[in-house]
């Protein structure tokens, strides 16, 4: 089968899961879990702000109550960014394979931490890695960019992302990462408070518009300010495909930090092509985005988190939506765009 062909069939697939409603809890799937289109009410980790709260789980089979805590906020910090629970499955896995879900303060030459991340990889410096909940954050986002993981084994999904010695170790831990990840995510999924529409679309914040499209004091707004808090995570507007992924900052600056008004560029930003050649722009990402170019994306899933980098006064989302190219020429209000797709941009 075309390369192209697969592409369509792929987006197709993403569309028709985002179409699935939530009645309670997520009721069915299409070729994976689902449960990235609603987060738990009761979970605390649902905050765009603020820390995971710890586990009141006590031992379950061999895992400690200290163990378990640590499993509880990788599924937390999994939950935040909207991954499947499939996703948090392989994140326990690997934690029981790397460390036995203990935060280890040495391992193997300069590992460290639940995964056994390595500062000389590019992980972070050793104090990121040695906070569960950015070591978290750190393995989910490897795992989003790994091209369908959600079809792989849990075995296969964190070798992609770990790169192993021991490449085929981590499958012999699904049972207990699915008895765990169930355990402390209390069964399931149990609410879904932002759910995709029937016509496939989401709002990708919940927040007040803050600066709207080509006013008069801003004529080259290609766009919309939505005013989410930092760490916000940030959804997909509807199924497509990555076609951009980049740090938009003016040479001998970085996107890592805050930006300003004066400063130019969308600091860390993504584009989708959705069908119809329709493309949604995400602007002033906190991070780098959770997802890379030619990753096929479903509505609703979490793409990166609210900042302020590039130009930027303050933490927000910029959203931009386009019809044929992303060319500011082809640049449409967004607000009678979402509205009409039945995912009006507000509070």
């Amino acid at each position: 089968m075309p390369d192209g062909a697969r592409s369509l069939i792929a987006v197709a697939v993403a569309i028709l899961a985002g179409l699935v409603l939530c009645a309670g809890a997520i009721g069915a799937s299409i070729g994976g879990d689902l449960s990235v289109l609603c987060l738990p009410a009761n979970d605390p980790s649902t905050a765009s702000t603020g820390p995971v709260a710890s586990s009141s789980h006590g031992p379950i089979g061999n895992w400690s109550a200290a163990q378990v805590a640590n499993a509880a906020t990788i599924v937390a910090v999994g939950a935040r960014l909207g991954v499947p629970s499939r996703g948090r499955v392989v994140a326990v896995a690997t934690a029981m394979q790397e460390s036995s879900l203990t935060n280890l303060s040495g391992g193997d030459r300069d590992s460290l931490g639940l995964f056994q991340q390595r500062p000389s990889q590019g992980w972070g410096t050793p104090e990121q890695i040695l906070d569960p909940e950015y070591a978290s954050q750190q393995f989910y986002r490897h795992l989003l960019a790994v091209p369908g993981w959600q079809d792989m084994s849990v075995n296969d999904a964190a070798q992609a992302v770990q790169r192993s010695a021991t490449p085929n170790a981590f499958g012999k831990w699904e049972a207990d990462a699915v008895a765990v990840v169930t355990a402390v995510s209390g069964g399931g999924i149990s609410d879904c408070g932002d759910a995709v529409g029937v016509f496939g679309w989401i709002a990708p914040v919940k927040a007040e518009i803050v600066s709207g499209f080509r006013t008069g004091a801003r004529p080259n707004h290609q766009g919309v300010d939505l005013g989410a808090a930092r760490r916000t995570p940030i959804r997909a507007a509807a199924a497509g495909v990555v076609s951009r992924m980049r740090c938009n900052v003016p040479a001998g600056h970085s996107c890592d930090v805050d930006g300003s008004p004066t400063l130019g560029g969308c600091g860390w930003y993504v584009d989708i092509t959705h069908p119809g050649n329709v493309i949604t722009r995400y602007c002033h990402m906190l991070t780098r985005p959770y997802v890379a170019e030619g990753q096929t994306v479903a509505a609703g899933q979490v793409i990166g988190i609210v900042g302020s980098s590039g130009n930027s006064s303050g933490p927000h989302l910029h959203f931009e939506t386009h019809l044929g190219s992303a060319a500011a020429a082809d640049a449409v209000d967004p607000v009678p765009f979402m509205k009409t797709r039945g995912a009006p941009l507000g509070p």
